[in-house]
């Protein structure tokens, strides 16, 4: 993961020099999710058993066809090269989280027992936003062993409402015979 984080924050480095760190995001994103969607494309292109030149046309045929920028390509010809090709996804996780960064934005995830509205949704993200100081952008997911409420997860941040929660503190309350 150490190599992954280093190769993301370097080309986040230089798309803040040029000007293409959100292009650098969007091609990056584009080239990982291709490569993790095809088995047998990430094969052809990471499989050592196959002749390194041959493995690197392909990745150099991908982003032709792709027309991926020159800062871009050049970034992923290099990873090839050192042989990290192989970090591609690792590399995108962390690029997305420090472009975010970036940019002020926090991504988190949102748990309710039951569907929200878009509007309850709006609420609560403008409700985070002013806690953290931050542009807050929400996962919504669906849990109904919750029982009732929300559970938000932000970074280390966990703000834990839900109904399930409660009732399994006030077992241990009672069970320590702390009064309700």
């Amino acid at each position: 993961m150490v190599i992954a984080r280093r190769y993301a924050k370097a080309l986040l480095l230089v798309g803040k020099e040029d000007g293409n760190a959100e292009t650098y995001k969007k091609e990056l994103d584009m080239i990982a999710g291709l490569i993790d969607g095809s088995k047998e494309l990430e094969q052809a292109i990471m499989n050592p058993l196959y002749d390194s030149a041959k493995r690197k046309n392909v990745l150099k045929n991908i982003i032709e066809r792709l027309k991926i920028s020159q800062g871009m390509t050049s970034f992923l010809l290099l990873l090839f090269d050192k042989g990290r090709i192989g970090f591609l996804s690792s590399i995108n996780d962390f690029y997305k989280k420090f472009a975010d960064e970036l940019k002020g934005i926090v991504r988190g995830r949102l748990v309710s027992a039951a569907a929200l509205s878009s509007d309850m949704i709006d609420k609560i993200t403008s409700a985070l936003s002013k806690r953290t100081g931050k542009n807050i952008v929400l996962e919504v997911q669906q849990d109904p062993n919750l029982i009732g409420g929300v559970i938000t997860t932000i970074g280390d941040l966990v703000l834990d409402g839900s109904v399930k929660t409660q009732l399994l503190n006030m077992r241990e309350s009672l069970k320590r015979g702390e009064s309700v």
